[in-house]
């Protein structure tokens, strides 16, 4: 008898002996791990028919076979994994996945679980479901928190915001590497309307610190951020009773979602990957498995509720209004505590100032006219002093303007401009960089020299400032002439006390000396 064969009789004896002890076939099965269809089937069979059953030829090939190994795997790894889970893994990890049904990989995931005896913990926590409303009428919003493994035996904290639209069941999810603040809720708002592309009339949340200072018996005072946010955007607040979190249910299953399926055993490798991953995520699995209450993919439902909900403009700025700050003579600014460099030349004697707010986290310095300047990340603490390195480079010459200088110190000058225009493709924003290393070997080397090495570059698509020195000196050593440039050491003749402090002779010790100390000792 084959390990498999017998791992049958020993479950079918458990069912017998579980059922003569008055269990029901639910119990039998959740105990087991099994389908309690499977249970009533045994229950039924006498011993004879078992054994007939058992030498019956094992049914053909399933779908799923070839990826057993890669759910096992899973699942010896994290018992607990469930196999909605199981099915999202498979797609990311087996591009090549074959087209099949939730209810497929269910099954298969609970087919090798009895087979290799790897039961799964039953779930605790129990959601009550919200009544169903018009389409556009209300979302919900809640947040989460969760452990990620970085590797090495490092845990990184992170938190989420999570808005769910109550009708189409459309899901957003925006992630922090920190606590929230009032400002940081406004801009995943924006992120969850884009995602959308429109915003509800009504949105329920729990009543949180980041939006409510105060609640008493429906009298609601708001944080300044998220109010000034609210009635720019005119939609309609709505706050939970406290210890009430079922009657946002929707989402409050949004966010054990979010944590059990696409959080739960994934490692941390930056926060804008995940942000990423998790925007796939909702494309992949999140928005586009059918809902198991309205039966219909929110992705699909999500065309519909958008025609219903208020349309989507971006807006110029998130709650924190600017806020003039005077510019230092060292090309600095003070905030709160902390001082932010700006591009060398911002000052100006006549006394120069500057807008500043901060954006998702960000330090957004910019002009009275509200252009730009520079963006910085906000320092912790106090006394700190933050420079971007390149706020101290001279800019005075235009990046075009020096390619152009450049190319008159070789006399192919159209090939060097295309491969200047090819290391500015390659390096984008260190382009900058790269001239001013060729800048440096033009000024050393001799035409000569310089044009071969242009043209050895652009036959073997050497790119970039270090490969072109790098070449340079070789070409350059090769041609003799590099020794011959460099400057010879000057000798300086001794002077007459220098001579005789050379030609001095030092004394030397008797060693018999030494014997008779050691001796009267």
């Amino acid at each position: 008898m084959d390990k498999a064969t017998l791992n049958n009789w020993i479950m079918y004896h458990e069912i017998i002996k579980l059922d003569s002890f008055g269990f029901s076939k639910r119990k039998i099965a959740k105990y087991l791990g099994m389908n309690w269809r499977t249970v009533n089937r045994y229950l039924k069979m006498s011993d004879e028919e078992f054994e007939e059953f058992l030498s019956k030829p094992s049914p053909r090939n399933k779908v799923l076979s070839s990826y057993a190994d890669f759910i096992l795997g899973r699942l010896r790894l994290y018992p607990e994994t469930s196999a909605a889970q199981m099915f999202d893994w498979l797609k990311e990890a087996h591009p090549d996945l074959p087209k099949v049904s939730e209810r497929t990989v269910y099954n298969f995931v609970m087919f090798l679980r009895r087979e290799h005896n790897l039961p799964k913990d039953p779930a605790q926590r129990e959601f009550f479901a919200v009544e169903e409303f018009p389409y556009g009428e209300y979302g919900q919003v809640d947040f989460g928190q969760y452990t990620l493994d970085c590797g090495s035996q490092k845990r990184k904290k992170v938190y989420f915001f999570a808005m769910v639209l109550s009708r189409s069941r459309a899901k957003s999810v925006s992630f922090l590497d920190r606590a929230f603040t009032a400002a940081d809720v406004c801009v995943c708002h924006e992120a969850a309307f884009e995602y959308f592309g429109g915003i509800p009339k009504n949105i329920l949340y729990d009543q949180d610190r980041t939006l409510l200072v105060d609640e008493n018996m429906g009298d609601l005072i708001l944080t300044h951020e998220f109010r000034a946010y609210a009635t720019q955007r005119k939609f309609k607040t709505v706050f939970c009773r406290k210890a009430d979190p079922q009657t946002k249910g929707m989402v409050e299953n949004v966010v054990g979602y979010v944590k059990k399926n696409f959080l739960h055993n994934r490692k941390f490798i930056h926060l804008e990957i995940l942000n990423q991953q998790a925007l796939e995520w909702l494309e992949r699995t999140g928005n586009r498995n059918v809902h198991n209450v309205t039966k219909r993919s929110p992705l699909e439902e999500l065309a519909t509720e958008r025609s219903f909900m208020e349309p989507f403009t971006p807006i110029e700025t998130l709650l924190e209004a600017f806020k003039k700050y005077t510019v230092r003579k060292t090309n600095q600014i003070s905030y709160k505590g902390n001082y932010y460099s700006v591009p060398q030349g911002t000052y100006q004697p006549q006394g120069t100032e500057v807008l500043a707010r901060v954006i998702n986290g960000k330090l957004e310095i910019l002009t009275l006219e509200k252009t730009l300047i520079c963006t910085h990340s906000l320092a912790e603490g106090v006394g700190r002093t933050i420079i971007n390195t390149d706020h101290k480079r001279d800019k005075s010459q235009k990046i075009n303007d020096m390619m152009q200088s450049l190319s008159e110190c070789f006399t192919r000058r159209e090939a060097a401009m295309e491969y200047f225009e090819q290391i500015r493709t390659r390096y984008g924003r260190y382009i900058r960089d790269q001239m001013h290393m060729i800048k440096r070997c033009t000024v050393e080397a001799p035409k000569e020299v310089l044009d071969e090495t242009l043209d050895f570059c652009v036959k073997n698509s050497c790119l970039g400032g270090s490969e072109f020195e790098q070449i340079m000196y070789v070409i350059w050593d090769s041609h003799g002439s590099l020794q011959e440039n460099q400057p010879d050491l000057e000798v300086k003749p001794m002077d007459r006390q220098t001579q005789k402090k050379a030609n001095e002779i030092p004394e030397k010790s008797n060693l018999a000396d030494y014997e008779n100390i050691i001796d009267e000792n």
